[in-house]
């Protein structure tokens, strides 16, 4: 189980550190051709959410890797399935509905809860 959420949780880091980096430095410009979505918020909401997601990666890898309150490890995978609850229905509720990706990124954080609970 160890080696199993290192991977799941390792690829759910490395995608919202990099999806969450991408909100922190870029404009809307830049982010609309792979987010058709960002029009729709403010800008502070959109660097708050990359800041949320860059903090959630690190709260997946550093608690178990440290030691140090390991219990935050399943919280952020909990943080990740609530987030992609939202997506879905930003998503839902606008022009862009393609979902499968917030269902596949749910899933795996559901996935990654249950394996932290049992490191």
């Amino acid at each position: 189980m160890n080696i199993a959420y290192w991977i799941v949780a390792g690829l759910l880091a490395l995608f919202y550190g990099y999806a969450g980096t991408l909100k922190m430095i870029h404009s809307p410009d830049q982010l609309r051709p792979m987010m058709a979505w960002v029009d729709r918020l403010p800008m502070p909401a959109l660097r708050a959410l990359g800041t949320i997601e860059i903090l959630g990666a690190a709260g997946l890898i550093v608690p178990p890797l440290t030691g140090t309150a390991p219990a935050l490890a399943p919280a952020a995978a909990i943080g990740f399935v609530l987030l992609q609850a939202g997506a879905i229905a930003v998503h839902l509720t606008g022009e862009d509905r393609r979902i499968a990706l917030n269902v596949g990124l749910a899933t795996t954080a559901a996935v990654t809860v249950w394996l932290a609970t049992s490191l």
